[in-house]
């Protein structure tokens, strides 16, 4: 599993989703800016990360968050029910 770098500090979280509340966009392709990194942190239930290059699929949950690096394409999809939020480094 990927790691936030050392020297990347939060600056932007999302609300929290469920599995009836998660945008569109985040589940097509979909990617963050330059420079712009993202962690996927589950509440409760499972969450599938998908990345597109190299491609990737991880399944999170409370004990296993994901990385997001900037500029990749991704997506995410609820498996059953899920909350989750995400948080933006730069």
């Amino acid at each position: 599993m990927k790691s936030l770098p050392g020297n990347v500090v939060a600056y932007k979280r999302t609300p929290v989703f469920n599995e009836n509340t998660i945008p569109t966009g985040l589940l097509n392709n979909h990617q963050t800016k330059d420079g712009v990194w993202a962690k996927i942190v589950v509440l409760d239930g499972r969450l599938r990360y998908t990345i597109h290059q190299p491609f990737e699929e991880i399944e999170l949950d409370v004990d296993t968050f994901g990385v997001v690096e900037p500029t990749v394409l991704h997506q995410v999809k609820p498996v059953g029910q899920v909350l989750f939020y995400v948080e933006f480094y730069h």
